[in-house]
């Protein structure tokens, strides 16, 4: 059903993979996002809360250098782990602290990495402009619904983006006690689409500005696009509401042969997407052309 439409849209969706590690753990954490271009000068749409993500990662850095460097310029005024102990008061870490975290756009540019964000202040939406790039890395872009009158319980979408990371081009280095980039190891990641139908609308004070579709958005497909079967572009997925069903169980079962005790409460996951009317207003307050059709 969404064959084609899906080789339409991988054209100008790209993957953001970001590898992170907690305070005091060796353990390199795989993330991804994604995000779409929607036109020639660079400009992508993505989620609110990816764009704050990726500008939150140099502060984080920069603070674990700053808690590294005062660790070791202090060295010998107390024992290691006195000191330890009184900088991870200071800087506020414990084990589920984030103390690293970087991304990488894949796919994206050729040339020096400089990227403007432009942040909705109430909707989870951010426009990023790719700028004094060499060579943008997509040639295609999306066309939104110029009418989108259609868009009602019942229609089909898909949305396209990179829950399940696999790259392993990564590495902690124990020397330098950081994670990086590396490279050797696989630098990709498989694209994944989900399909569902809509639901219900979403507002916010009484003003429209989601959909619900009847499928979860996946971990890593925040900022997809949400698209017909001509691979129109109608929203782009935001976040997962989690609806009770009510439906607890506790009864015994057997499995393997022998009795189980099981016990579960029952959800259900349903994706919640930007409306198409609000990412093209935020889009023309922007001054950011797109396509319609």
């Amino acid at each position: 059903m969404f064959v084609d439409a899906i080789e339409t849209v991988a054209a100008f969706t790209r993957p953001i993979h970001s590898i992170s590690r907690n305070y005091a753990s060796t353990d390199v954490q795989l993330g991804a996002a994604t995000l779409f271009f929607v036109n020639s000068d660079g400009w992508a749409l993505t989620c609110a809360h990816v764009a704050k993500q990726l500008q939150l990662a140099e502060e984080i850095n920069k603070k674990y250098e700053a808690f590294k460097n005062e660790l070791a310029s202090r060295k010998g005024e107390k024992t290691e782990k006195q000191l330890r102990k009184e900088l991870e008061r200071k800087y506020g870490y414990s084990k589920r602290t984030i103390v690293e975290l970087r991304n990488r756009f894949m796919n994206c540019i050729k040339g020096e990495l400089n990227i403007e964000a432009r942040l909705h202040q109430t909707v989870d939406i951010a426009l990023l402009k790719f700028q004094s790039f060499d060579q943008l890395l997509c040639n295609k872009f999306p066309v939104f619904p110029k009418d989108t009158s259609g868009l009602k319980q019942g229609k089909s979408l898909c949305r396209l983006g990179f829950p399940f990371p696999e790259f392993t081009n990564f590495t902690y280095d124990e020397a330098n006690d950081t994670i990086r980039w590396t490279q050797s190891g696989r630098k990709d990641t498989p694209r994944f689409p989900i399909e569902g139908m809509v639901t219900r609308n979403v507002k916010d004070k009484g003003a429209l500005v989601a959909f619900e579709l009847s499928t979860p958005g996946l971990r890593g497909q925040s900022g997809a696009p949400a698209f017909d079967v001509d691979g129109k572009v109608w929203g782009m997925q935001s976040r997962t509401r989690h609806l009770d069903l009510d439906f607890d169980v506790d009864q015994e079962v057997i499995r393997g042969g022998l009795p189980k005790r099981v016990q579960d409460s029952a959800f259900l996951h349903v994706g919640i997407c930007i409306h198409v009317d609000i990412l093209k207003s935020f889009m023309q307050d922007n001054g950011v052309n797109f396509k319609e059709g």
